[in-house]
């Protein structure tokens, strides 16, 4: 039994290999932005799709655009999908996984991490943030999104954002009761940013 368990379990490895190396560049050895746009077609979602972010955090990608094989692996021997019929009929199901609230925490902060793309940096840029913020919060938080949104465009106090901004502002849609922000304590431990916010969204209420 145990025999027959490892050879399956290597020949599912082996139709997971198959399936990398259907998108995998052959001179890198790694699917590249092309390949995972090819894979994107294939499953018929966009490359921008929540659902493709969810992916990269199922397999602990590190590099933002690629995939190498180890990273692979370790995604789709989890969710046991070794073609593309298989992957578009899991992607509702890993959609749930990551919605379940102690998965979505770490997705939320991976998702930033996710994004750095340079050695060393430690912050993204307001643009990127806000379409970040939409793609990964903005079917559960819509109304806040789009606010700090148009706040984080309107303002010149920010150029960029970091992590615990980032992780502060999910804590906030989680906390804080919206739109009237009564329970908002300016005292407790909010990133300074958030505190402009409610005030700049106070001020937008008492004018509206």
């Amino acid at each position: 039994m145990r025999r027959s368990a490892i050879k399956a379990a290597n020949k599912q490895l082996e139709r997971v290999d198959a399936f990398f190396n259907t998108y995998a560049n052959a001179s890198s050895g790694l699917i590249d932005p092309e390949g995972i746009e090819r894979l994107c077609s294939d499953v018929e979602v966009d490359h921008t799709d929540v659902r493709i972010l969810m992916l990269a955090w199922k397999m602990k990608a590190e590099k933002q655009g690629y995939f190498t094989l180890e990273e692979w692996r370790t995604g789709f021997t989890a969710l046991r999908v070794d073609n593309k019929y298989k992957l578009k009929k899991t992607l509702p199901e890993l959609e749930k996984e990551v919605r379940r609230p102690t998965n979505f925490v770490d997705f939320y902060s991976y998702s930033f991490r996710y994004c750095l793309t340079e050695e060393k940096q430690k912050s993204i840029d307001i643009d990127s943030i806000c379409e970040l913020l939409n793609v990964v919060l903005g079917s559960q938080y819509q109304a806040q999104v789009d606010l700090f949104v148009q706040y984080l465009k309107t303002q010149n106090d920010y150029k960029v954002i970091n992590m615990d901004q980032w992780m502060g502002f999910y804590r906030f849609c989680e906390e804080i009761s919206f739109p009237d922000l009564n329970n908002y304590d300016p005292e407790l431990a909010w990133p300074l940013i958030l505190d402009n916010f409610v005030e700049w969204l106070r001020e937008k209420q008492t004018q509206s």
